[in-house]
């Protein structure tokens, strides 16, 4: 029984090998890391009057930063271009429309001289507002130009007193423009309110949110965020798709952004030549509040509008994002031409009252045109790929061990009887 079990459990493990190795096509080609430029790094620390409170470890907040930053600092890579922005650390005063201006680089985002940057840290000091919103407009444009990855990394202890400017509709814009830039978020000593808010603002932009109590901790999260930098990415190209196929954009293989108004349609062309097969795939996710039940569709048609094949995928508020998928094999023929194909994205989100409306939500788009099968044993008809024959020599194996397990056990019990 125990021989059995494992046999079947090593099946089971590598049908499940087999199938993992058909699920992951090959990669595309936009969107692909290119190594290019160093990754960078804002760090965004507030700096307002609420950081001298004590109640870090027995230390202020704004000392607990201050121990936290000299560790990642010392801990930071080579190959990161990192800066620091300040918000509230130059005006004392009660003027609104003044201290909501107050944000300053105090390090360029570049290579890192660590006594440097160690010792503009050291000077800081608690003082004034906290104007998240401008500042990380200012931290954006700090990352401006290159094709590394970009990450700000937000670090407050209160929500932003500068409104009307939304600091989640100013991540929502830096989102929109397609720069590839991520927006994590820690708060110290959090409130319900600023925890809303922070989170927000990274889930506008693809980042994560952290509540911080403890020094340690925020060192810690620092840390992997500014190695995570450091890590190869893959960041979607930016494009626009229109309102009809006639004057879409046609891409090629690869990962695209691009947003989506409410109500609004998209439409994608993609050129697929005989013998290859059209693969592709597109999320759209909620980063604001929206009303329940909603869906999204993709379709593959022609460019006279008759439809080729659909796939669409619903939600129920459980989740914030939709993904749903279409494959599409163009025959391999002698009179057969270059065909192009139509894609048209569709939701049926609804902004929930009060919630503004633009930018549109996001959405990513994954084109995939791929050598399409060619005979009856390859991915199309069996979806196993390569590997079909070896999932038939492991059918066959356990057919035939069977056999002989069967044969062995009579054989057993007859010999058994006779004595």
């Amino acid at each position: 029984m125990i021989t059995r079990t494992r046999l079947a459990a090593g099946a089971c493990a590598l049908l499940a090998a087999l199938t993992a190795g058909v699920a992951f096509p090959a990669g595309a080609a936009a969107g692909e890391p290119t190594g290019e430029d160093a990754p960078k790094v804002n760090l965004v620390l507030d700096v307002s009057g609420s950081m001298r409170a004590r109640d870090i470890d027995g230390q202020s907040r704004m000392a607990a930063a201050k121990q936290a930053f000299n560790e990642v600092l010392d801990a930071t890579p080579e190959e990161v271009q990192l800066g620091i922005r300040t918000l509230g650390a130059n005006y004392p005063g009660d003027n609104q429309k003044t201290g909501c201006k107050d944000t300053a680089q105090l390090y360029p985002v570049g290579p890192l001289d660590r006594t440097e940057a160690k010792t503009a840290v050291a000077t800081l000091t608690p003082t004034g507002w906290t104007p998240i919103g401008p500042a990380l407009l200012k931290a954006a444009d700090d990352l401006d130009g290159g094709t590394g990855s970009k990450r700000i990394v937000l670090i407050s202890d209160g929500e932003d007193t500068c409104a009307p400017l939304d600091p989640c509709e100013v991540a929502r814009e830096i989102a929109a423009k397609g720069i590839g830039l991520t927006i994590d978020t820690l708060g110290l000593v959090p409130n319900t309110k600023m925890r809303q808010q922070l989170s927000c603002i990274a889930e506008a932009t693809g980042g994560t949110y952290t509540s911080v109590e403890h020094t340690d901790e925020l060192t810690d999260r620092v840390n992997q965020l500014v190695d995570r930098a450091a890590d190869p990415v893959v960041t979607p190209v930016a494009t626009e798709g229109a309102s009809q196929c006639a004057q879409a954009p046609t891409l090629k293989s690869g990962l695209y952004t691009d947003r989506e108004e409410f109500g609004q349609q998209r439409w994608y062309r993609v050129d697929v030549e005989p013998g290859q097969e059209l693969r592709a795939s597109v999320s759209v996710g909620a980063d604001r509040a929206v009303n329940p039940s909603y869906g999204v569709l993709l379709r593959a048609v022609t460019v006279h509008g008759r439809e080729i094949v659909r796939g669409e995928a619903a939600g129920n508020g459980r989740t914030d994002v939709v993904s749903t998928g279409v494959r599409y094999p163009k025959a391999d023929s002698d009179e057969a031409s270059t065909e192009v194909v139509c894609l048209q994205v569709t939701h049926s989100f609804s902004a929930a009252s009060g919630v503004k409306t633009t930018p549109g939500l996001p959405l990513e788009l994954t084109v995939d045109v791929v050598d399409g099968p060619s005979e009856s044993s390859d991915v199309a008809s069996f979806g196993l790929g390569r590997g079909w024959w070896l999932l038939g020599a492991l059918i066959l194996t356990g057919f035939l061990a069977g056999l002989i397990w069967g044969w062995v056990s009579r054989w057993r019990v007859a010999v058994w009887r006779t004595n």
